[in-house]
């Protein structure tokens, strides 16, 4: 960042006074300009046994396999934001049920928010984002295809919980991986 967004004056980078980051400041109109970490809302769309993924046409990672998701938008819930994801990336219409996972990607400023989505009808249509969608087993998943680190966490989750029989809430931080049950 340059220039203030509020006045147009060049801004610093600093620690403000009782403050304990360097921040954009500008010393015209004493705006701090805060960058905090964006959010990131998915889903893994469920139909009977298998779930929905999204070959990507976009980059980064064209080509590759991921769960429906992107950024949230200001003015969304977190809710809105997952349904509006499925829909822009597979034409799929669905229910949330339950938030699946929280994974925070600290080297990108991210924070992904992963929900499991029922998915009205197995129907759906391919978009500018995404060349093919199936759905599938996890026998049948490509494993070395799939296109995030996030998204490998959403999957394995999401498997294990149906091997044991459980839903619970899933915590993991990139690049580590710790996974820790809420």
């Amino acid at each position: 960042m340059k220039y203030c967004s509020n006045c147009a004056a060049p801004v610093v980078f600093r620690v403000p006074t009782g403050d304990h980051l360097p921040r954009f400041i500008c010393e015209q109109c004493d705006t701090i300009h805060y960058q905090n970490p964006r959010i990131i809302v998915g889903c893994l769309p469920l139909w009977e046994d298998k779930i929905m993924l999204c070959k990507r046409s976009i980059a980064p990672r064209f080509g590759f396999w991921n769960v429906p998701g992107g950024f949230m938008e200001n003015g969304e819930t977190v809710e809105a934001a997952v349904l509006r994801e499925l829909w822009e990336e597979t034409g799929a219409t669905g229910s949330i049920m339950d938030l699946h996972t929280v994974y925070t990607n600290t080297p990108l400023h991210q924070v992904h928010l992963h929900y499991l989505v029922q998915l009205d009808a197995p129907k759906w249509i391919l978009t500018p984002e995404s060349s093919d969608i199936q759905l599938f087993t996890e026998s049948e998943i490509v494993w070395e295809d799939i296109a995030f680190a996030s998204n490998l966490f959403v999957l394995k989750s999401f498997f294990e919980d149906r091997r044991k029989g459980i839903r619970q809430l899933h915590r993991a931080a990139h690049p580590h991986l710790e996974i820790k049950e809420i």
